[in-house]
């Protein structure tokens, strides 16, 4: 069973396991929903992430979110009143962005060539566009939906020319979602336009510990701007470069996920395989 199989897989349990809220379903119960036996229930989680449904679903809760989102926003505030650019990010790749205003990105997006292609990731298709500059777009993609994959390119830049290559974009990706203890010695370019506001957002985003979990209103008090918070979230909302651009990272005040571009159900996924890393990397048993 492939990596994009295993998280269809693991997308049909997360729908589950959120109807099910706040009761924990037990394993047996699990596997008879997916259809599975449990050891066969217990393997796929494991060969997804390495951890138990147990343990993912605390991922899951909003006891875990609300207690994630407090540690994130002391070690934000501390990191600022150290005079540092933000906290220590030893899992996360190491990500540059280059950022222009509209204008500029129209003046010099004419003419340019962008390659783009479709590639497994662990939480199912994506889809990925480059230039020489950096990665300029990065989004999951839903069965059903492969047929024009281009169209929001086109539209963006229409006088670009868009070169499909999806041999390209499966090595693009798999360095994208490398585990994160492979990570130390890689790096990537992010080339986006959009307002300073946005772009500042966007930057804020990327200081953001890894498995961090942060509220909007935590966000936009980061940013000084505390009553800004619904202008941050339109901000969230307009990323160009999904997952490497954590807005997946920011959830409601209450502790709930909320919603997401690509759905809540792998805005969770992804979540919960971001916590399961961590502990993992930090020498916690995350298999019970």
């Amino acid at each position: 069973m492939d990596t994009t199989d295993n998280y269809q897989r693991i997308a049909y349990a997360i729908d589950f396991l959120r109807a099910r809220h706040p009761d924990q379903a037990g394993l047996c119960e699990l596997a008879a929903h997916l259809g599975l036996s449990p050891s066969h229930t217990q393997r796929l989680f494991s060969r997804w992430v390495g951890i138990s449904p147990k343990r993912f679903q605390q991922y899951l809760s909003v006891e875990y979110a609300k207690q994630c989102m407090a540690r994130t926003g002391d070690l934000l505030q501390l990191s600022h009143a150290s005079g540092l650019s933000g906290p220590g990010r030893l899992h996360d790749l190491f990500v540059n962005m280059e950022a222009m205003s509209p204008g500029e990105f129209r003046a010099v997006a004419s003419g340019i060539r962008i390659h783009h292609g479709i590639g497994v990731s662990p939480f199912g298709l994506a889809h990925i566009a480059y230039t020489t500059r950096g990665i300029c777009h990065l989004g999951f993609v839903d069965d059903g939906c492969v047929d024009d994959i281009g169209a929001g390119l086109r539209e963006q830049w229409p006088g670009a020319d868009l070169v499909r290559d999806d041999q390209g974009a499966a090595a693009m990706l798999q360095r994208v979602f490398a585990r994160p203890l492979d990570r130390a010695a890689d790096g990537l370019t992010l080339w986006v336009s959009g307002t300073n506001f946005q772009i500042q957002v966007w930057r804020a985003l990327l200081q953001l510990p890894f498995a961090g979990l942060i509220s909007y209103s935590q966000l936009a008090t980061c940013l000084g701007r505390p009553r800004a918070a619904r202008s941050v979230g339109s901000a969230v909302a307009r990323n160009p470069v999904g997952f490497l651009i954590p807005c997946h990272r920011v959830l409601r005040e209450s502790g709930e996920f909320g919603t997401y571009h690509w759905g809540s159900g792998r805005k969770m996924a992804i979540c919960a395989w971001e916590a399961a890393n961590a502990k993992a990397d930090a020498g916690d048993d995350a298999s019970h």
